[in-house]
């Protein structure tokens, strides 16, 4: 053993000090440590950059509701792995894995409660289900959302975030694009409005059916809103596109959506529109 080593060993070093693992929060965007309080206060947007990261369906409830009361509806029974689906691994042990990670049935949750004393049906998808994928189970959840709209008299407010339809139910999954269609048919013949709230990211048959629907249809700032990947867009016309064309505040720009909101303004503004488009809906 060198002197070194020696003088090393005999220093009596305090041991570590014990830091929580979930103290700090990395910003997605801008990569800044932020105190995870910090973050949550801020209602998980960065105070650095204002980007406005996923969100879990629970945590969006507590957002939306007042003071963060609801009724979570019990989600339908769906039909699982209708085609027997398997590629690196079997679709009902990825099904498994998705409901012990996030502690819900499937990527749909759907709940009843009140903003700003007006009662809403709103539905969350939770991409971190198996990328918020849109199912026969999804489609199931959507109907019955409605449904419990259309009963309730109230509102029906979907946030969505998906990569598209669920490629291990094959046409299954694509057939719940007009299914959706149809059951939001029910709900203007009711005369109950649809708003949609199109959160990062939305892509695939899901932007192409229900999030698009909506009789207002707001985006939170920076979401990635589109049908195909831009390189995939780009590949087929053989052009370049331009930067962000698919985010948010282009698509305000360029008229496919009514209005870009920040988080914190999202309540006021939702029990606003509530107000405008059934003022007659209030809460008993």
């Amino acid at each position: 053993m060198s002197w070194l080593s020696r003088v090393r060993n005999g220093i009596p070093f305090l041991p570590k000090r014990q830091v929580a693992d979930n103290l700090w929060h990395k910003c997605g965007k801008c990569n800044t440590m932020i105190f995870t309080k910090e973050w949550e206060d801020n209602l998980c947007v960065c105070p650095r950059c204002d980007h406005h990261d996923r969100i879990r369906s629970h945590q969006r409830f507590g957002m939306l509701f007042d003071g963060g009361d609801y009724v979570k509806l019990a989600q339908p029974d769906a039909r699982e792995d209708p085609l027997k689906f398997r590629d690196t691994k079997k679709y009902v042990d990825r099904l498994r894995a998705a409901r012990a990670s996030t502690e819900e049935r499937d990527a749909l949750i759907n709940a009843r409660g009140t903003i700003e004393g007006r009662t809403a049906v709103v539905g969350v998808q939770d991409f971190a289900f198996m990328g918020g994928s849109m199912g026969v189970a999804v489609g199931t959840a959507f109907v019955a959302g409605v449904r419990a709209a259309i009963e309730a008299e109230a509102p029906y407010i979907i946030f969505t975030a998906a990569g598209g339809a669920r490629m291990q139910e094959g046409i299954l999954s694509l057939m719940q694009m007009p299914r959706s269609t149809v059951v939001l048919a029910q709900l203007r013949e009711a005369g109950l409005p649809y708003i949609v709230v199109l959160t990062d990211p939305t892509t695939g048959g899901v932007t192409a059916s229900y999030a698009m629907l909506g009789d207002i249809q707001i985006a939170e700032p920076g979401a990635l809103i589109g049908f195909a990947g831009q390189r995939v867009i780009e590949q087929t016309i053989r052009e370049k596109l331009p930067e962000g064309f698919q985010r948010a505040e282009y698509l305000l720009e360029h008229g496919m959506i009514d209005m870009v909101v920040h988080r914190a303004d999202l309540r006021a503004t939702l029990a606003k529109l509530i107000g405008y488009l059934a003022p007659e809906k209030e809460a008993a």
